[in-house]
């Protein structure tokens, strides 16, 4: 097997070709792995773009020619799941613009976010919220969002509300709420148990994988359906694997980078219905795309794939 560095040199090496047809790097055309939404039976392909990270960054710049091309790869590649926020810095205003120079707007399932409270628990000003929603459609392009959840379990009592008018009135397709932060899990399995959810987004990696107690069951329950943020511990497990090569045996999951072993691992909980993994570089992108192919791990895969990380140093 191959490693990232790898991966990607042999993309760049083969940037000609992919400039004919992108769909070479997923195995000559196979078809991507799609999850239904429960809510709705709608499909989306299992794995997406963040836009956090390294993607955040890139976009405070005054280049931002790598989104561009980001972007780009993942429509190229049949790609669609978006995933932003206000509190991205200047992400949401710069994808919303490349997606309409790309006119790939129509596309995308834009999923983005709502929170004027803050992350420590204030209370959000209903007014501050319908405007940073409507700032959202403005910097989307779209005259109807697919996704806004409330960010971080912010002021649920007033922004939730909120959302659940859009929705009723034909603004908003699918409402719902994220956190990555541990002490607000409880609280959102709470949530998940009495309030009727389209979504909710949570961190999950092959070394993290709290979700898996509570959360991911109860997902299934209650028919909401879930994106995973941070399937690589954001970078902790590139760190673990520095200078290793992805183990031989992967190729029985169709993984053909570390990447792939990664994210691989996260789509094939049931529960898990888009993974969307930030990046500014096209390469990972196309890299990150090729876990939507192929086969993915069964229960016996993935406890070897567990014993493997967890003998990691």
């Amino acid at each position: 097997m191959i490693t990232r560095r790898e991966w990607l040199q042999r993309m760049a090496g083969a940037g000609g070709m992919l400039a004919l047809d992108p769909r070479l790097v997923l195995a000559s055309e196979a078809r991507l792995i799609t999850r239904a939404i429960p809510s709705s039976g709608e499909r989306l392909p299992i794995v997406g773009l963040g836009s956090s990270a390294t993607f955040a960054r890139v976009a405070r710049s005054e280049d931002v020619s790598a989104l561009r091309a980001v972007l780009g790869k993942m429509a190229e590649l049949g790609g669609t799941v978006f995933d932003t926020a206000p509190a991205y810095g200047a992400s949401e205003e710069v994808a919303g613009r490349i997606a309409q120079e790309l006119g790939i707007t129509k596309q995308l399932f834009w999923a983005t976010k709502l929170n004027v409270a803050g992350w420590g628990g204030g209370s959000a000003d209903p007014a501050a919220a319908r405007r940073q929603l409507e700032t959202s459609f403005h910097r989307s392009g779209k005259t109807v969002i697919d996704l806004v959840q409330v960010h971080n379990m912010g002021d649920l009592r007033t922004q939730l509300p909120i959302l659940r008018e859009y929705k009723e009135k034909g603004r908003v397709r699918y409402i719902g709420v994220t956190t990555t932060v541990e002490r607000q899990y409880d609280d959102l399995v709470q949530l998940m148990r009495n309030e009727p959810l389209d979504f909710i987004g949570t961190d999950y990696a092959i070394d993290e994988r709290h979700a898996e107690e509570t959360i991911l069951p109860l997902a299934r329950d209650k028919d909401i359906a879930v994106l995973v943020y941070a399937p690589f511990g954001r970078t902790r497990l590139w760190q673990r694997v520095k200078g290793r090569a992805v183990p031989d045996w992967a190729r029985e999951f169709d993984a053909n980078s570390w990447a792939q072993f990664f994210l691989k691992y996260v789509a094939s909980h049931p529960a898990v219905t888009a993974i969307t993994p930030a990046t500014s570089r096209p390469a990972n992108m196309a890299d990150n795309m090729g876990a939507a192919v192929g086969r993915l791990p069964d229960a016996g895969l993935r406890k070897r794939m567990i014993e493997l990380v967890e003998g990691l140093p």
